[in-house]
């Protein structure tokens, strides 16, 4: 379960689906359902299986924040396509993607119709995790070593950067195909020397086995790579048919996360109790260590910055890692984020 999620995290990150067809039928809208009446049904697609970034999801769907809103949401997974292609279409309505993979929806020959419409972790809490004993403590440090490789555009040009700017030779580093999702177990095999982790969960998950490990994170290295990863996205065209729909449903996810960011533990226990497959400690582990990430430093949780956003599709943009040109504004909407 666990092997597939980590692989399309990544993935989903660097923006790979830009080949993917838009799903251009109808968005399924329920009308405006929220604050009387019948509840208003919605769909909500999650970008992998469930794990600590869709925690605020879950409990707003346990403890009825929701039906406080007159909504009734189902919780999906994307099977096999992906969460931009579930949202474009309007089987769901809302769902995750990141900031990467809307660059690659809106410039894609047909483009996706899906916004973010809330930021669920403030900061991109990516980098690259090694074993301590490889001491690879900066990006300069990877010269000399092998990096476990996806052979992504984007994902090779954020690490060429990043090595560049730290005064490395990204040359002289020797790239390993990356063809297993354990990345533990690859290093410790010897398979390559380093990996692009999520410190949420990769990193979480070496401290629970007890494995000692060095980790970097790109945004320290460069704001150029502080982008969204994940957001919530939502349908266009339902988004504007249903603006108070969607405001409703924000309200409640936004309690959702509030109270993850408030009681990491019993929010862990929530996702446990809707995943029970789900490994009990890391889950708790991985819930502890976001809860002052989901809202960190910005005025509350959900909340987009423009000029981060925008400098990250300058970057796309100027070094040709999407299909067509970008409007560094584009993608991203505070419209139905209440204060």
């Amino acid at each position: 379960m666990y092997a597939g999620a980590r692989s399309v995290t990544r993935r989903s990150f660097l923006g790979v689906a830009a080949g993917v067809a838009a799903l251009l039928a109808g968005c399924g809208s329920q009308g405006e359902g929220a604050g009387g009446g019948e509840a208003t049904k919605l769909n909500f697609c999650l970008d992998f299986s469930p794990n600590t970034n869709h925690t605020g999801v879950y409990v707003a769907q346990a403890k009825g924040y929701f039906a406080d809103e007159g909504l009734e949401v189902q919780i999906l997974q994307p099977g096999d396509g992906s969460a931009e292609q579930v949202i474009g279409s309007g089987e769901a309505q809302f769902g995750v993607s990141f900031q990467g993979h809307i660059a690659n929806a809106l410039t894609s020959q047909n483009p996706i119709p899906l916004t973010a419409i809330a930021a669920i972790i403030q900061h991109n809490t990516s980098g690259i995790m090694s074993l301590a004993e490889a001491g690879i403590k900066r990006p300069a440090d990877l010269v000399g070593h092998t990096y476990g490789t996806w052979n992504l555009p984007v994902e090779q040009a954020t690490m060429r950067a990043v090595v560049t700017k730290d005064g490395g030779d990204w040359d002289q580093v020797t790239l390993v195909p990356n063809e297993t999702d354990d990345y533990l177990a690859a290093m410790q095999a010897g398979m390559y020397d380093a990996a692009w982790s999520y410190e949420g969960w990769e990193v979480q998950e070496a401290l629970e086995r007890g494995v000692d490990v060095n980790y970097w994170d790109f945004r320290s290295i460069d704001p150029t790579f502080d982008c969204y990863t994940p957001v919530i996205a939502g349908n266009d065209d339902y988004m504007a048919q249903n603006p108070e729909v969607t405001k409703a449903f924000l309200r409640a996810v936004k309690r959702g996360y509030e109270l993850a960011a408030q009681s990491p533990d019993e929010a862990a226990q929530v996702l446990l109790d809707a995943v029970p497959e789900l490994d009990e400690g890391l889950t708790r582990r991985s819930a502890a260590f976001l809860a002052d990430k989901y809202i960190d430093d910005a005025s509350s949780w959900g909340v987009i910055d423009g000029e981060r956003w925008a400098r990250f599709y300058r970057w796309l943009d100027e070094n040709a890692l999407v299909e067509s040109p970008l409007d560094q504004n584009a993608g991203w909407t505070a419209e139905y984020m209440e204060a």
